[in-house]
């Protein structure tokens, strides 16, 4: 059969129905052409996308031998009558043997499906020639010729590991965000991936959650605009058929990481008001900047699973945002309806899920298996399956996946390219926060310097979470920095722990005796990479192990201590701040960490960054945050501590207001804060306008001073308060930043254009709307600005 053998894409650019310069209207018209051919199996198949397995001798090799021999068994090819024992087996022929019978089990379980059109999108391919011959099955021996989208994790950089989400969202700046997701999908689409699942646009509050590394950290506002960009630097600006471009994937929908306790896969208890105003508007900006596709999360809310959430699908997604790209659930996440007590069975999975709107089934099955019956049953419709599967094509054809889906095996590797891995040094560079520094750094590049701690030579824990193609290889350690392009630096290097949660103090004296040998000591600690990322939640987030001890032996000597974190949350650090002179803290900074810290440390760069999320005193304190609801008993500046509470005292003594008596009021460091190795100095905030007409813009300035002597970059924000609203209102709320350059004793004005769309959020009505009134704003440096002025909303 001629279209079989030339597929669709053949047979449509011979007939000159269709090219490749197309519209949207032509991409619909292709859609509903498709789908016209395509039989029942078929559109289901466009719905199920299944985890691909690696049959290559490098990858069969990684198991163990006792995963070899109980594989060998189980397939019938060893220990059987006339079968040589595994243990009679030399390794290269177990590796043989084993890629023989998963060769066959990817025919039949993969390839042969993809020739049927039973699958639409493979997980985990990562090899050029293999992405190839599964296209090839899809496009040329399939009986329409539909590619295959291939998904994979590119969530933090592909080969060159920019640092993890949590970092980038430090640098305040949407454009190094861009730049790092161009990078991860340049070397992602080169290996046949073109679909990654990021950004996660989780609003996360509660650095217990391990999935906090992942998320842009706990405002709305910022999150929105990092995660437009992130979707911008996958899908190319917005050219999706670039072949240099990648589908993005926003996730998760919805609430997931408002888990209660902060321990993953938890319910969420979020009410619609908050989900509206907080948790949904960084997807909003996601979708609104093209986003390809969106992803479930796993969680419930109010006893709903997200992946049988129709309002949140239908009602909110399609109808009032009008996305027409693609649903995906997450890994599996369908079938947990079962353990969540949602569904019965799988075939009341694949009834729930179709009918909420989730067009895409990960891994799990149901829809394969059960759709067809639940059709004929009459439970789901033909048009919400038609539907899917137009979601599903759309999108395939706007990458201009039916014109170009294999690779180019024969172009030159662009991994790891050199500037890649200038602009991962520059992300770690602007993505590092300097919280605390008592006139120690920059270092002199003639002091000798005692390098100490599990994370100085740590090339894997360095890339941090959620890395599954970045190679510890190329990683360069402060300590392998050391060693090349800062090898004139006198140093003493003892790493006294093996790892970030080695409890054993053996080779603490050897940290003491480096420290008393040399003019300053930095110390580096934090987290493995395994400590952070899904499922990884923890319930103290001091730092792990005896690591806190051993910064105390070291501070011990009386020499100068510089404490540097690269962690993948934020941590309670207060008890280790009395030990350090200076900290700089790390959201793990990925492949070119080391040289960047150094950087950092040397005063080649200047520290910029600015935290993206609270960092507590204690873990008791969470959730805090710094957008939160004005309360009917706020506490006032100065509160009553424990050690001042008088004996029998009187119940009501310490003045009956919103505080910890062990912890006070505040948190260790605000959202926004960030120090610098200059300093600077808000003043004259002037408004345009002392009121503004609805739908009308104010113009906020303010001068911004560097009063230091080293040139500087500053992120100044811009926050607001309704002071009075229809439903109580954030004390504040980031509606603006940018970063602003200034050279040592330069003076610039700074403007920030606010609309009353701005100030807009959703009331008891559900509609979003400003609501006149008189309101606070500030700029600053970190969301404890204290440079203010008032203006009003009128009609």
């Amino acid at each position: 059969m001629r279209i079989r053998k030339l597929g669709l894409l053949g047979a449509l650019v011979l007939s000159g129905l269709f090219t490749t310069g197309y519209t949207q209207n032509n991409v619909e018209k292709r859609v509903e052409d498709l789908l016209s051919k395509m039989t029942l199996e078929e559109k289901i198949g466009q719905m199920n996308q299944v985890s691909f397995f690696a049959v290559d001798d490098k990858a069969i090799a990684q198991y163990s031998d006792d995963d070899m021999n109980t594989f060998l068994v189980r397939m019938g090819v060893a220990g059987g009558q006339g079968q040589k024992k595994p243990s009679e087996m030399t390794k290269q022929e177990k590796i043989a043997l084993i890629k023989a019978e998963a060769e066959k089990m990817l025919d039949n379980n993969i390839t042969n499906p993809v020739r049927d059109g039973k699958i639409g999108s493979l997980l985990n391919v990562t090899d050029p020639e293999m992405v190839n011959k599964m296209q090839k099955a899809a496009m040329e021996e399939s009986r329409l010729g539909i590619p295959l989208i291939i998904g994979r994790d590119v969530i933090h950089g592909f080969k060159t590991i920019f640092p993890i989400p949590l970092g980038q969202a430090a640098s305040f700046s949407p454009q190094l965000v861009e730049d790092g997701a161009r990078i991860a999908a340049v070397e992602a689409r080169s290996t046949g991936v073109t679909w990654t699942f990021a950004p996660m646009l989780d609003i996360s509050r509660d650095a217990r959650w391990g999935r906090i590394a992942e998320s842009l950290g706990e405002d709305p506002y910022l999150g929105g605009q990092l995660g437009a960009a992130m979707v911008r630097g996958f899908q190319g600006n917005g050219n999706l058929e670039d072949p240099n471009s990648i589908a993005a994937c926003v996730k998760h929908f919805i609430g997931y990481g408002a888990a209660e306790g902060g321990r993953d896969y938890n319910s969420t208890n979020i009410p619609p008001l908050l989900m509206r105003n907080v948790y949904l508007p960084p997807f909003h900006e996601a979708i609104k900047a093209g986003a390809a596709t969106l992803m479930t999360s796993f969680n419930d809310n109010d006893g709903i699973p997200a992946s049988g959430n129709d309002y949140i699908l239908k009602n909110i997604l399609r109808d009032e945002w009008k996305f027409d790209g693609f649903v995906v659930s997450d890994w599996a996440s369908m079938g947990e309806m079962i353990p969540h007590g949602f569904a019965k069975d799988d075939k009341q999975v694949a009834e729930i899920s179709a009918n909420a709107g989730l067009d895409m089934e990960m891994v799990s099955g149901a829809y394969i298996k059960y759709l067809p019956e639940l059709i004929k049953e009459g439970k789901v419709s033909m048009e919400t399956v038609d539907n899917a599967v137009r979601n599903i094509l759309r999108v395939k054809f706007r990458m201009g996946l039916f014109e170009n889906p294999y690779v180019d095996t024969k172009r030159s590797s662009v991994l790891y390219a050199e500037d890649h891995m200038k602009a991962a040094r520059q992300a770690a560079i602007e993505s590092a926060i300097l919280l605390k520094n008592d006139n120690i750094l920059p270092l002199a590049e003639t002091k000798k310097i005692a390098i100490i701690g599990p994370m100085a030579d740590a090339p894997h824990d360095q890339m941090g979470t959620w890395v599954f193609d970045g190679d510890k290889k190329y990683t360069v350690t402060p300590v392998g920095a050391l060693k090349g392009e800062y090898k004139h630096i006198n140093y003493v290097y003892e790493p006294a722990l093996g790892y970030s949660r080695d409890k054993s103090t053996a080779n603490f004296e050897k940290a003491k005796r480096a420290a008393e040998s040399a003019d300053v000591a930095v110390v580096f600690l934090g987290e493995e990479a395994i400590l952070s990322g899904e499922a990884h939640s923890l319930s103290n987030i001091n730092l792990i192990g005896v690591q806190s001890d051993l910064l105390k032996a070291v501070k011990s000597v009386g020499k100068p201590v510089v404490l540097v974190i690269m962690a993948g949350r934020p941590l309670t650090i207060e008890r280790d701040l009395p030990y350090a002179d200076a900290v700089l803290f790390n959201f793990h900074p990925g492949t070119m960490g080391g040289p960047a810290i150094l950087d950092l440390l040397f005063g080649k760069a200047n520290p910029s960054g600015k935290l993206p999320a609270t960092f507590v005193r204690e873990v008791g304190q969470i959730p805090m945050y710094y957008n939160h609801n004005s309360t009917g008993r706020p506490a006032p500046e100065k509160v009553m501590t424990l050690d001042q509470i008088e004996l029998e005292a009187g119940q009501t003594s310490l003045g009956n207001t919103s505080f910890y008596l062990d912890s006070g009021k505040d948190p260790l460091f605000p959202f926004g804060y960030g120090l610098s190795y200059t300093t600077f100095e808000y003043s004259n905030i002037t408004l345009s306008s002392a009121s503004v007409p609805m739908n009308g813009t104010l113009t906020v300035k303010a001068t911004l001073k560097n009063t230091g002597n080293v040139d500087g970059t500053e992120v100044a924000q811009l926050y607001v308060q309704d002071i009075v609203g229809s439903v109580v209102r954030p004390v504040k709320e980031l509606k603006g930043f940018q970063r602003v350059e200034l050279k040592a004793g330069e003076t610039k004005t700074i403007e920030f254009k606010l609309t009353t769309g701005n100030l807009a959020f959703y009331g008891r009505d559900l509609i979003k709307k400003a609501e006149k009134g008189d309101f606070n704003v500030w700029v600053g440096g970190n969301s404890n600005a204290t440079l203010k002025s008032t203006f009003s909303v009128t009609e």
